[in-house]
């Protein structure tokens, strides 16, 4: 086993090619509760991330730390970008996915679907097509920690919301606990974690793999893909190869496209979520627990949206 860095587990040769020997892990900031939602601003060169149980949205920058970018948050967990580069944001609280509109308002993009109130959005990505996927579990109605206990009106789902309808439609409906999503480089594949449900006594923890149909609407497929152990898979980024890095209990797995673990990044902390970022879009931003670590690579990010 070759260690092309103190931080980095190499499994297989592939992964050697996409970390650096002299590029360490590096602490960025901590003393968070539980951060996720990890996404890269280039334009205003900062990381937007959820510090979820205290109920804000914070940014990072290299040049000024730290500051609270909203507050209360209304108890935001995952978030992207759309084709012109505003956030959308997955909400437990009030149960909808939101846009950040350019002069600072609001937009609520969906609340409802199959004639019922959404649970709890998770985790969400923008299509190049301007579809929004996004994965809608429990876990945030389960607890008073990340937004306050509720009922839930549905079973969880996987959905598509089109962008001209406004419509969301529930595109795989067989999951215990759908959560991070991300499309192949080309947009052919859609891998979807299914943590589980909570206190099942044999959980499905695993990441699924579609297959997008030519209508770019609709799934087949959706047979297991990789098992994450130890832990389970969280938020996870494709890489432009079409390398997944996904979140695991120990730190940040890369798994090939072949569904080979190839490597790892060792973080301190369960690891929640990721994002690439920073020049070349080369850095890997890392949430895990009550902190937010980064390292450099040697592969980019795949583009997104």
């Amino acid at each position: 086993m070759k260690h092309p860095s103190a931080c980095t587990d190499s499994l297989d040769p592939r992964f050697e090619q996409l970390v650096l020997f002299n590029a360490e892990l590096e602490l960025l900031a901590d003393g968070f509760r539980w951060v996720e939602g990890p996404v890269w601003f280039g334009d205003h060169n900062c990381l937007l991330f959820n510090d979820i149980p205290n109920n804000r949205t914070l940014r990072w920058s290299e040049q000024h730390g730290v500051s609270v970018f909203r507050q209360p948050s209304d108890y935001a967990n995952g978030q992207t970008r759309d084709q012109q580069g505003r956030l959308i944001s997955c909400h437990h609280s009030s149960r909808r996915l939101t846009r950040l509109e350019f002069d600072g308002s609001v937009t609520t993009l969906v609340s409802h679907a199959r004639g019922h109130r959404l649970n709890a959005p998770n985790d969400v990505v923008v299509k190049r097509d301007g579809s929004i996927w996004f994965s809608d579990p429990l876990y945030g109605l389960m607890n008073d920690y990340e937004g306050g206990r509720q009922n839930s009106e549905q079973p969880p789902a996987l959905y598509r919301l089109d962008p001209d309808s406004g419509t969301a439609v529930a595109v795989a409906s067989d999951f215990d606990g759908p959560n991070g999503l991300a499309f192949s480089p080309d947009e052919r594949v859609l891998y979807v974690a299914e943590t589980g449900a909570p206190g099942a006594s044999e959980p499905r923890q695993l990441i699924r793999r579609f297959v997008v149909a030519d209508d770019g609407c609709s799934l087949s497929g959706g047979e297991p893909f990789h098992q994450i152990n130890p832990g389970w898979a969280d938020g996870f980024r494709v890489d432009q190869e079409g390398n997944l890095w996904c979140s695991a209990a120990d730190g940040v797995h890369c798994i090939a496209p072949d569904g080979t673990l190839i490597g790892k990044v060792r973080v301190p902390g369960r690891v929640s979520n990721l994002c690439f970022g920073d020049r070349h879009h080369s850095r890997l931003f890392i949430c895990a627990s009550h902190a937010i670590y980064s390292l450099f690579t040697n592969t980019r990010g795949a583009a997104i949206p």
